[in-house]
């Protein structure tokens, strides 16, 4: 089982960037807990970074498509990006969108994701720890689907 893992926007900065609402920990060793993960549960992630909307969408619809599912923090262009939201869509595979912090209880303009309805769940407000159960449940998910 194949996992595209995409970060956005200032993900890059974590660890530096408001620790009180994204923590302390860095991407790298973000990603490093989610390998860990992987590992245990036998299954591939492929990572990928962008500040750009347009490379975003690049990698889902490149490596999406190869993939079994996609875990997704699109940081702010969660709010607005349809492109990013119709990527997703267009790709069709199994999606969850995680947010470090909740963004349910921030400010007005961070409590729409336009991307919700193309994803089968949302994590929000557990720190690093919901990219771990984004992860839990995306690969729960498709072994439920036979997938191996």
């Amino acid at each position: 089982m194949r996992l595209l893992v995409v970060h956005g926007p200032n993900l890059n900065l974590l660890g530096q960037r408001q620790p009180q609402h994204y923590g302390t920990l860095t991407l790298a060793e973000l990603e490093d807990r989610m390998r860990q993960k992987a590992h245990q549960l036998g299954v591939e992630l492929v990572f990928f970074q962008s500040n750009h909307e347009g490379e975003l969408v690049d990698v889902i619809q490149r490596e999406g498509a190869q993939a079994d599912g996609i875990i997704i923090n699109p940081g702010a262009l969660t709010h607005y990006s349809y492109a990013l939201r119709d990527a997703l869509e267009a790709v069709g595979k199994p999606t969850v969108e995680v947010h470090l912090s909740n963004i349910h209880a921030r400010e007005w303009f961070r409590r729409r994701s336009v991307i919700a309805d193309v994803v089968m769940g949302q994590v929000a407000g557990l720190g690093w720890r919901g990219y771990l159960a984004a992860l839990e449940a995306l690969v729960s998910t498709l072994r439920d689907e036979g997938r191996p």
